[in-house]
């Protein structure tokens, strides 16, 4: 069983488990009160620098907390559905997971990254250090799953390489 798990799965695997909770969290506390969940710790740099420099109604400042709502439950969506995947053997082994994990990276670095710019505008420390190490580990799982290709792919890359080098020709 330890065999088959690539790096790149185990890496998810615990990237998942942070970005659930954490994320589904603060999800709730905006959909619950919009404005107070919006300058919640986890949120407030985006929130106060949206809002502030925007110039930003009522009404289109809680637009905005319910859209990064939405973001934020769409990432951890998708890292539940790669969850889901990495329990089959089967699914695990050819990498069909791949997919979910790397929908779930890119929304969630580019959240965290917009996060994180935002709370380097306004100077804020604790949020600029939170946003940091989630678009860093974002960005590092992003990168090993680029690396940790599985091994049936490369092989079956190789397979049919090797064929029109020799002058030899597969059907599918």
């Amino acid at each position: 069983m330890v065999k088959d798990w690539r790096l790149s799965t185990f890496n998810g695997a615990l990237l998942a488990s942070y970005f659930i909770p954490a994320w589904t969290i603060a999800a709730l506390k905006i959909w619950i009160s919009p404005v107070r969940g919006l300058f919640d710790p986890a949120n407030a740099a985006a929130g106060m620098f949206f809002s502030d420099h925007f110039s930003w109604t009522g009404m289109q400042t809680i637009r905005f907390a319910w859209l990064l709502a939405l973001g934020k439950f769409v990432v951890a969506a998708f890292f539940l559905v790669f969850l889901i995947l990495i329990v089959r053997e089967s699914i695990r082994r050819q990498a069909n997971c791949d997919e979910a994990l790397t929908y779930a990276l890119l929304l969630g670095a580019v959240i965290s990254m917009a996060s994180l710019l935002s709370a380097s505008a306004l100077g804020e420390t604790e949020a600029l250090r939170l946003h940091a190490s989630e678009t860093l580990a974002l960005i590092g799982a992003g990168i090993i799953l680029i690396v940790d290709m599985p091994q049936t792919k490369k092989a079956t890359r190789s397979k049919y390489v090797g064929a029109s080098v020799h002058g030899t020709s597969y059907q599918s």
